[in-house]
């Protein structure tokens, strides 16, 4: 079931023109991921934080734009309380494992060997981003990447620093 995911996702990688959407309030699933080492982790676990997910796969080009840029965001704004997340789905960690050697970052990146997490959150090109608030709520979608992004993340976040 991977596989048709992966070449909808390449297909879509290629044709997605960056666009911004508010979410329909829509809980954020609770998906099992693991981290570099194969620990489990649930996003549950980032519960009460504002949390950006992103996904990303060492074969999209955009992601070699979207990837140190959610990095610099993440190192920037990790001390006002923001998590960001990137999700490999890479089908050969071999690939991710290349992509992050050329690309040094602090932002946890997180794997999903079983490919349910995109599913999950209805992924349909990439990358993919999703801000969640404290509830754990999906409050912005972000799909394809630009530039512009950038902007909107940084709005989004301090929104969501700013609530109580």
């Amino acid at each position: 079931m991977k596989v048709p995911l992966v070449g909808s996702l390449v297909a879509l990688a290629v044709l997605a023109s960056p666009s911004l959407s508010a979410a329909p309030q829509t809980p954020a699933p609770d998906v099992a991921l693991q981290t570099a080492e194969g620990a489990p982790i649930r996003l549950s676990a980032y519960h009460g934080k504002v949390l950006l997910v992103d996904f990303w796969a060492s074969w999209c080009v955009p992601c070699k734009t979207s990837f140190p840029a959610l990095d610099a965001l993440y190192r920037e704004l990790q001390p006002r309380g923001l998590e960001v997340l990137a999700v490999n789905l890479d089908e050969q960690r071999k690939h991710a494992d290349a992509f992050l050697a050329a690309h040094p970052h602090r932002l946890p990146v997180l794997f999903d060997p079983k490919g349910e997490a995109p599913l999950a959150f209805g992924v349909k090109g990439m990358p993919a981003s999703y801000v969640i608030d404290r509830s754990g709520t999906i409050r912005f979608t972000h799909m394809g990447y630009s530039g512009d992004v950038d902007a909107s993340y940084r709005q989004e976040v301090a929104q969501l620093l700013a609530e109580r």
